[in-house]
């Protein structure tokens, strides 16, 4: 198993599309080195932010292949689905482009009972050698992994870590506790909860704010393992408006619209997602607008520019 650090910052990449809809991998490599260049930890293509659903197989290869050619940090692959044998052939493809890792959303629609999760995850993990993360987001999958489940799965050498898109720090809590003693990483799912997850001994983020705020995201996710809250939580106040934004609408609509307001790559989407809308697109460009007149303070960026 290759094996890296799975703690700090890894952005939910968002896979930009040209007119004609196909990928537009020239945007898509571009666009990862910026993240890069800001400090992140990894990075996570053809995710749910990715729009990995509406991605063919031979797509989502491609993408997977473009950002692990563009950059020097760890890339996890987003390879779930709801078929564990499509699942398994995603992680193995990945991995042959380069993957260092993989992201595996929990089977959704088909709605397995716990013993259903721990096999699909067991054969994903015993047939392909990389650290994998099991993604708990009940919002988008319709069940919910439970932290006894997380345990079980916590004990496999390839099983690395557990993205938490619940909700619910409780459980999230709950899920650190119990594998506190394997070589496992908790990681938010949910950029609103990052700091409060990291409180309670979590160690990181995949994070969709990012893709738009990278170096604040960056910033605070280092004050908190630190220990630093003061810091962490004036920066978590300052990522607030802009973590509630981008979930007005579904995700990735409002990241996407980001994206094209800061100039990092075009927003269109592939159908049946649509436009972000009027009024909360005009909510975005206000906070974007705040975020970077505050930036040079924010980030103590004066010295270095009078450089």
């Amino acid at each position: 198993m290759t094996d890296f650090d799975l703690t700090g910052v890894f952005p939910a990449m968002t896979t930009p599309f040209a007119p004609d809809e196909r990928i537009d991998h020239e945007t898509l490599a571009e666009d990862a080195r910026r993240l890069e260049r800001a400090g992140v930890d990894g990075l996570v293509p053809v995710g749910s932010t990715g729009e990995s659903a509406t991605l063919t197989h031979d797509e989502h290869v491609e993408v997977v292949e473009t950002v692990v050619d563009a950059v020097d940090v760890p890339v996890i692959a987003g390879a779930g689905s709801n078929s564990t044998r499509e699942a398994l052939e995603l992680s193995r493809r990945s991995v042959d482009v380069g993957a260092d890792g993989l992201l595996h959303i929990s089977p959704y629609y088909n709605k397995p009972e716990q013993a259903g999760f721990v096999e699909h995850y067991r054969t994903i993990a015993d047939a392909v050698d990389a650290p994998q993360i099991v993604y708990n987001v009940p919002s988008r999958t319709g069940r919910n992994i439970e932290p006894a489940t997380v345990e079980l799965l916590a004990g496999h050498e390839n099983i690395a870590g557990y993205k938490a898109a619940s909700g619910d720090l409780g459980q999230i809590s709950e899920v650190v506790e119990r594998t506190r003693d394997e070589e496992f990483s908790v990681l938010s799912g949910d950029d609103a909860l990052t700091l409060p997850v990291m409180s309670v001994g979590g160690d990181g983020t995949i994070s969709v704010s990012a893709n738009v705020e990278p170096e604040r995201t960056v910033a605070m996710v280092e004050a908190a393992a630190a220990d630093d809250y003061a810091r962490a939580r004036e920066l978590h106040h300052e990522l607030g408006p802009l973590n509630r934004q981008l979930f007005a609408e579904t995700n990735p609509i409002p990241v996407k619209a980001a994206s094209e307001i800061r100039g990092y790559g075009p927003g269109r989407l592939r159908s049946p997602l649509t436009d972000l809308s009027a009024e909360p697109r005009a909510e975005l460009e206000a906070i974007l607008e705040d975020l970077e007149e505050s930036r040079a303070e924010s980030l103590g960026l004066e010295a270095a520019e009078g450089t």
